[in-house]
């Protein structure tokens, strides 16, 4: 009969891995669509933690719930909305629509809304997230609940109305885009296919 050899040596033994180019990070839009997803169940997330700390005050649920809000929030949300101001909001601009700037406006407005009731938010959160059960509940739960509803108003105009514009003006920019290259290099002496 012969004995197995160890895990740890079969493992040594596999093959090394050749590198491979990294996988395309998803298209611009098809990112900024998927935090938005994030950001809803965020908001759930953090709807439920007001409600838990009110049944169980701060624990370890409340604690990670608490940490992982706050590292969403200063970290994801913030870059989406950088996103948003350098991707989205100038292509919209570019169009020369009047009612789409007039919302790009309002968006804009938004961030600076949301960036305030976020710094209203975090330090209460941060408490929570260290242990700490200094918050006020009442205060907590109407911040929150500002937040929460700004933030789904935002998110519904910018799913519903900005961000089909936008893509609809990027596509139309490429296509001339390629035309113009198309047009200029027939023009340099080369001959159609």
């Amino acid at each position: 009969m012969t004995a197995k050899a160890p895990a740890s040596s079969v493992a040594r033994a596999r093959s090394v891995r050749p590198q491979r180019p990294q996988a395309p990070a998803l298209p611009p839009m098809e990112a900024l669509d998927r935090t938005h997803q994030q950001m809803l169940q965020v908001l759930a997330d953090l709807s439920h933690l007001v409600d838990h700390l009110e049944r169980q005050g701060v624990d370890t649920a409340a604690r990670a719930s608490a940490q992982a809000i706050c590292r969403f929030f200063a970290e994801a949300a913030r870059q989406h909305h950088a996103n948003e101001e350098t991707l989205v909001f100038p292509v919209l601009v570019r169009k020369g629509d009047k009612a789409l700037i007039e919302h790009v406006l309002r968006l804009q407005q938004d961030h600076g809304w949301l960036e305030e009731d976020w710094l209203e938010l975090e330090p209460q959160l941060q408490a929570v997230a260290q242990g700490y059960s200094w918050y006020e509940l009442d205060g907590l739960r109407a911040g929150v609940g500002v937040f929460t509803a700004l933030y789904q108003e935002h998110i519904a105009l910018e799913e519903s109305m900005i961000y089909p514009a936008a893509r609809a003006q990027m596509a139309a920019e490429a296509i001339s885009h390629d035309q113009r290259v198309a047009a200029a290099g027939s023009g340099n002496g080369a001959q159609p296919a």
